[in-house]
C-alpha cells in the first residue's frame, strides 16, 4: 500500500477517536479520558494488522461502536472502554486474565460477555442462537452487555454493503428476527427503527427501495403540511408560557412496508406518515399536568380520534417509556399522529431506559427493566432449554403490548396482550401456576386458556393434585409460563424414559438382543424418534408394541438394518443421480437433489427461491419473500442451500391470487372468463365474498410459471371494479426444522 495512504488512515483514525471524545465529553473527567486512551491504544495495537471486509482498518469499526455508545445510547466511561475493546479477545492474542489485570474486574466481565463463542456447536443448533444466548448470560449482571452488543450490530449493518449476497441475507435476518425486537423492548427506538429499516434493505431490497423513492418524492409537501398544522399550536403555547419544541417525526420505511403488509393498504392512504412530536421543558413535578395542558391545546384546533388516545404517562410501557399519544384530524381530512412527552420522558425514549439503569442510579427503588431483566434470567436458568427453544420463548416477550391486572388484593400485574388466566397464575408464583385447577376473573369461572383485558381481577383456584399438562402448551403466551410447563414435562417425560428403557432392555433380551449403544442408534432410526430419551418414552406409555419391536429384530438380524443406515447417511440430502422432472438446481455446481416444494409458501418458476436442509422433511424449497424466511436464516444459516430454476415451462404449479374491489353485477364471471377461456388456465378453487357493496375474494389457479401468472394479473387489473391483486400463500409458522 502507498505510504500517503497509511498516513491519511492514521489521521482518519485520530479524527474519529477525537469525534468520540467530544461525544462523551459532558459525562467524562480528565481521569476517565485517560482511562479511554488506555483502551484505545491496546485496541489499535491488538488490532494494527487487520482490516475489514471493506478494505478499511478494523480499529475504525470499535471506536464507531464506541461513538454510538456514547452519542446515541448515552452511555458512559465503562461503556465506552468496553465497545473499544469488544473484539479484543476474539480477535487478537489478548485473554480476559489480561484484560482484568489491565482494566480491572467489571471491565473483564463485560468483554466476557461480549467475546462470541467460537467452539463448534451440536449441527443441530443454530451458532447466532447460542452466542445470542451467551450474550443475554450477563444479562442480570449488567446490562451494558447487551447495549454494547447491539452498537456492535448496528455499526455492522450500516456497513453491510461490504458482504457477499449470503453473509447479507443472513446477518440481516438476524437483526430484524432478534436485535430489532430487543432494542425495541429495551426501549431504544431509534436504533431500533434503524435496525428494522437497514433489515428491510437487505432482505427486500426493491421493496425498500420502492418506499424510500416514495418517501423523498412527498417529503417536501409533508413538511409544508406539518408547519401549517403546528403554526397555531405553537402561538397558543407561547401565549401559555410552555418552552416546547415541535418537530416532525418521519415514520420508517419498516413500519410503512409492515402496514402496506398486514393491513392490506396502499402507500398513499398511510395515514400517519403525518406525525408531531411536542417536547416540553418542565420539572417532574410539573411534566404530567403540562403534558395534559398540551393535549387540551391541540384537541381544541382539531378534533381527536378517541380510539387513538394511549395514556403512556400514568401507566408507563415495561421498558421504561412515557408519552401521550394521540391522532388528529388536520386539514384536508388528513388525520396527523401527536405525541407529547417531557425532555425526561424524550431521552428515555431516544436513549432507552436502560442508559439509566442501576449502575447509574444506584439506590432508586427498582424499576419496570429490573422486572423484566429478572423474568429473562428465570428463563436461562432452566437448564433443560436448548438454544432454539430459548430464542422463541425470549421473543414471546419482545414485541408485545402489555396488559394490566389485579389480584384479589388489588395488586397491579402486568402482563402481555394475549395473555391467559394461565399466564396470570404462572406470573403470580410458578408453583400456582402449575397446581392451577381453576380461575375466576371478575367473579365469574372462567377456562384456563380465557384471554385476559386490562381492569381484571382475577382469582387463581389450585389443587395439590393438579399438575401441568401438554394441552396447557396450546394457550400459554407468556415465556415464563412456556419455560415452567415444558421443564415440568421434561421431568415428567425423564421419568417415564428410565422406566420405557428398563422395558426395553427387558423385552429385547426376551428376544436374544442386546441393548447396546448401537442397538438404540437403530431402534431410534426404525421408530423415527428424534432422540433415546423420545424412544424410551413410547416404550415406556405403550407406544411401540411386542409385534413391532419383534419386527425391528428380524430385520436387524437380517442385515437390513446396514443398507438402510448408509442410505440414510450418504444418500439422503445427496443422490448425484439424475431425477426425472428435475426444475430445481443447487449451490455453485448445479448439484442435482431430491426437493419438496415447501407448501408455506408454493414457489412456481421465475421466483427467487433458496433450499433448507430440514432434519424431518429432507430438502425443502421455499421463496425468497417466504413468511418463514426471517426465522430460517437467523436460526439454520448453515443449512441454506443457494437454489435456482433450470426451467420455466411444461410443468403445472400452484398459486394462490387475492381479490378486493367494488362489487358489481357479473364481475365474478368476468374474472372466470378471462382466466378460462381467454388464457385457458385451470381454476381450481374460487372464494368471493360481498359486503355492503365492497368485495373480497381468493383464487386458486393451476399455472406454469410467474410470468403467466403477472400476464393473468395484469389482464384481472383492468376489469372494471378490482382494485386491488395480489399473490398470497398460506402463512404457515409451524415449519419442520
Amino acid at each position: 500500500m502507498d505510504p500517503l495512504d497509511l498516513e491519511n488512515e492514521k489521521k482518519e483514525i485520530i479524527n474519529r477517536y477525537r469525534a468520540l471524545l467530544r461525544a462523551c465529553n459532558e459525562k467524562t473527567t480528565k481521569e476517565d479520558k485517560k482511562e479511554i486512551r488506555k483502551a484505545f491504544n491496546l485496541a489499535v495495537k491488538g488490532h494494527e494488522n487487520t482490516r475489514r471486509k471493506s478494505g478499511e482498518p478494523y480499529i475504525l469499526h470499535p471506536i464507531a461502536v464506541a461513538n454510538i455508545c456514547a452519542k446515541e445510547i448515552g452511555l458512559g466511561t465503562t461503556s465506552i472502554m468496553c465497545a473499544l475493546l469488544h473484539d479484543i479477545v476474539e480477535d487478537t492474542d489478548y485473554t480476559i486474565e489480561d484484560i482484568q489485570k489491565l482494566f480491572g474486574e467489571k471491565i473483564a466481565t463485560i468483554i466476557n460477555g461480549l467475546t462470541k463463542i467460537s467452539d463448534v456447536f451440536d449441527q443441530k443448533v443454530s451458532l447466532q442462537a447460542e452466542n445470542f444466548r451467551k450474550m443475554l448470560l450477563t444479562l442480570s449482571d449488567d446490562v451494558r452487555v447487551i447495549l454494547i452488543k447491539l452498537a456492535d450490530r448496528l455499526h455492522n449493518m450500516r456497513t453491510l454493503d461490504a458482504m457477499s449476497k449470503q453473509q447479507k441475507l443472513k446477518i440481516a435476518s438476524e437483526t430484524l428476527y432478534l436485535y430489532a425486537p430487543l432494542a425495541h423492548r429495551l426501549g431504544l427506538y431509534s436504533i431500533k427503527s434503524e435496525l428494522e429499516d437497514l433489515g428491510l434493505k437487505f432482505t427486500k431490497p426493491e421493496i425498500y427501495k420502492a418506499i424510500s423513492l416514495k418517501l423523498n418524492e412527498t417529503k417536501l409537501s409533508r413538511n409544508k403540511y406539518i408547519n401549517k398544522f403546528s403554526q397555531p399550536i405553537k402561538t397558543v403555547l407561547r401565549n401559555e408560557g410552555l418552552k416546547t419544541t415541535i418537530k416532525g417525526r418521519p415514520k420508517s420505511i419498516y413500519s410503512i412496508r409492515e402496514k402496506i403488509l398486514y393491513k392490506g393498504v396502499t402507500f398513499d392512504n398511510i395515514f400517519d406518515k403525518f406525525a408531531i412530536r411536542i417536547i416540553v421543558d418542565s420539572n417532574n413535578k410539573n411534566e404530567k399536568s403540562d403534558c395534559w395542558k398540551i393535549y387540551s391545546i391541540v384537541t381544541d384546533f382539531y378534533k381527536p380520534n378517541p380510539d387513538r388516545l394511549r395514556d403512556w404517562i400514568s401507566t408507563p410501557k415495561v421498558n421504561g417509556y412515557e408519552s401521550l399519544h394521540t391522532t388528529v384530524m388536520g386539514e384536508d381530512g388528513r388525520w396527523v399522529e401527536v405525541q407529547i412527552r417531557s425532555k425526561r420522558m424524550d431521552e428515555i425514549a431516544e436513549k432507552g431506559y436502560a442508559a439509566h439503569w442501576q449502575y447509574k442510579n444506584q439506590g432508586e427503588k427498582s424499576n419496570s427493566l429490573d422486572v423484566w431483566i429478572n423474568k429473562i434470567s428465570s428463563l436461562l436458568e432452566n437448564p433443560e432449554s436448548n438454544a432454539i427453544d430459548f430464542i422463541d420463548d425470549f421473543k414471546l416477550n419482545l414485541y408485545s403490548g402489555e396488559i394490566f391486572v389485579f389480584t384479589p388484593k388489588g395488586d397491579l400485574k402486568t402482563l402481555r396482550k394475549g395473555a391467559t388466566a394461565l399466564d396470570f397464575a404462572f406470573e403470580i408464583h410458578t408453583q400456582i401456576g402449575m397446581t392451577c385447577l381453576g380461575v375466576k376473573v371478575n367473579g365469574k369461572l372462567v377456562a384456563l386458556s380465557h384471554i385476559l383485558s386490562s381492569g381484571d381481577q382475577v382469582e387463581i383456584i389450585t389443587s395439590k393434585k393438579q399438575y401441568p399438562r401438554k394441552d396447557w402448551l396450546r394457550f400459554v403466551v407468556t415465556s415464563h409460563a412456556r419455560t415452567r410447563i415444558k421443564s415440568a414435562l421434561k421431568k415428567e417425560e425423564k421419568i417415564i424414559a428410565e422406566k420405557g428403557k428398563e422395558l426395553a432392555e427387558r423385552k429385547l433380551r426376551h428376544l436374544r438382543t442386546k441393548l447396546s449403544r448401537d442397538t438404540e442408534i437403530q431402534l431410534i432410526k426404525f421408530f423415527k424418534s428424534s432422540s433415546s430419551q423420545e424412544l424410551y418414552f413410547r416404550f415406556g406409555n405403550g407406544q411401540i408394541s411386542n409385534q413391532e419391536l419383534k419386527e425391528f429384530v428380524n430385520l436387524k438380524n437380517s442385515g437390513w438394518y446396514q443398507t438402510i443406515k448408509n442410505k440414510i447417511y450418504k444418500s439422503r440430502y445427496l443422490n448425484k443421480s439424475p431425477i426425472i422432472n428435475n426444475l430445481i438446481v443447487f449451490n455453485e455446481d448445479d448439484e442435482i437433489l431430491e426437493y419438496k416444494i415447501s407448501k408455506c409458501c408454493n414457489a412456481i418458476p421465475g421466483d427467487n427461491i433458496f433450499g433448507f436442509l430440514s432434519i424431518v422433511d429432507g430438502l425443502k424449497v421455499h421463496r425468497e419473500d417466504c413468511p418463514n424466511a426471517i426465522e430460517l436464516r437467523a436460526n439454520y444459516a448453515y443449512r441454506i442451500l443457494k437454489a435456482k430454476w433450470t426451467t420455466k415451462e411444461n410443468l403445472d404449479f400452484i398459486a394462490n391470487l387475492k381479490l378486493s374491489g367494488i362489487d358489481s353485477v357479473g364481475l365474478v364471471n368476468k374474472v372466470t372468463q378471462i382466466i378460462s377461456k381467454q388464457l385457458h388456465v385451470d381454476i381450481k378453487a374460487i372464494n368471493i365474498y360481498t359486503d355492503d357493496g365492497v368485495f373480497e375474494g381468493e383464487i386458486t389457479l393451476k399455472v406454469h410459471n410467474e410470468t403467466f401468472l403477472s400476464e393473468i394479473t395484469k389482464k384481472i387489473e383492468k376489469i372494471e371494479g378490482i382494485i386491488k391483486i395480489s399473490r398470497t400463500y398460506k402463512h404457515s409458522k409451524n415449519i419442520k426444522a
